[in-house]
């Protein structure tokens, strides 16, 4: 009978984060259950690094940005003799089952631990919502948002200088924090990773828009296409655009998480606890259609995020 369960998050750190270590916390306590953070993630479960964790622990921390729990990449995980090595720490603390929050590299580690026979489910934390089989991901509001407040920003001073901008947005190879932050920003042409694009076509357009009397522009750029500096160089052998290139960088995996976060993550604690209570193991946690979900972890890792392309075209149709 599961009496402890452990919590970690995992990878790149994500607004939210926090607010799900609430919400497991809170929801085990409240079953009668016993809770450990496990600090680093993967690496401090190795290295013993657990603490036991009761209500007032994680008061208030619902409105915080990054992790009470500290992250870090472990690939050495990977290993199985460094799967003993923490399933070895699990018994000594005697921790029965473990909620880890994070990303697909996250996901694999909790698959080996079920794997091992200890239960854990997976919460999709992350900023770039990349993950299979959930329509959002625990931080990817509040990024969009911290994207969008630089994007308005940067427009007034594009304005005021009769400027163009291309703004580097992160999200690795998924274009989702891009294509929701431009049609926000009324931006004039977004380019994505899963999205071709034709650079000839992205100058003509702006060319007609100043033609027509708009002769200012932000162009929202997806990391994994490329960085700002070499897509700027090359719209500029196109003509005269009064090119700037910004890279808004880590800030935005920073600040306190929005209110669709922090309850999206209380949400889906809450039901990781439940999902362990009926002694289910090896799923990951998502929301679609407004519904939660779970879905066994080697199905994602066999499948792709469905990004909301007909936002690529809503740009396409706004920015006349």
């Amino acid at each position: 009978m599961m009496k402890r369960i452990g919590i970690m998050t995992s990878g790149g750190d994500a607004p939210g984060m926090n607010a799900a270590v609430r919400a497991v916390s809170r929801k085990a306590l409240t079953e009668g259950l016993e809770v450990f953070g496990i600090n680093y993630g993967f690496a401090g479960l190795v290295a013993g690094d657990i603490f036991q964790i009761d209500a007032a622990a994680v008061n208030d921390v619902i409105k915080r940005g990054g992790t009470m729990l500290y992250s870090a990449r472990y690939p050495e995980f990977e290993k199985e003799e460094v799967q003993l090595k923490g399933i070895a720490q699990l018994n000594k603390f005697g921790i029965d089952a473990l909620v880890v929050i994070g990303g697909d590299g996250s996901y694999h580690g909790a698959l080996k631990l079920t794997q091992h026979g200890y239960n854990a489910i997976g919460l999709p934390g992350t900023i770039d919502n990349d993950i299979p089989y959930t329509d959002f991901t625990i931080g990817f509001d509040t990024a969009v948002n911290t994207a969008l407040d630089a994007i308005d920003k940067l427009t007034d001073t594009a304005a005021s200088h009769e400027r163009t901008f291309v703004v580097e947005v992160m999200g690795r190879n998924c274009g989702d924090i891009a294509m929701w932050s431009a049609v926000a920003g009324g931006a004039a042409d977004v380019i994505i990773p899963e999205h071709d694009y034709d650079i000839e076509k992205v100058a003509a357009k702006l060319k007609s828009a100043r033609q027509r009397g708009q002769k200012h522009a932000i162009i929202v750029l997806a990391e994994g296409v490329m960085h700002a500096d070499e897509f700027a160089d090359k719209l500029s052998k196109y003509g005269d655009f009064q090119l700037r290139a910004t890279t808004l960088g880590h800030v935005q995996r920073g600040g306190n998480p929005t209110a669709k976060d922090r309850v999206l993550a209380s949400q889906m604690g809450a039901y990781a606890v439940e999902l362990l209570m009926q002694g289910k193991g090896g799923l990951a946690v998502g929301i679609q259609n407004n519904k939660l979900v779970s879905h066994a972890m080697t199905d994602l890792f066999n499948s792709k995020h469905e990004s909301h392309l007909e936002l690529h075209q809503l740009v396409e149709d706004l920015a006349y």
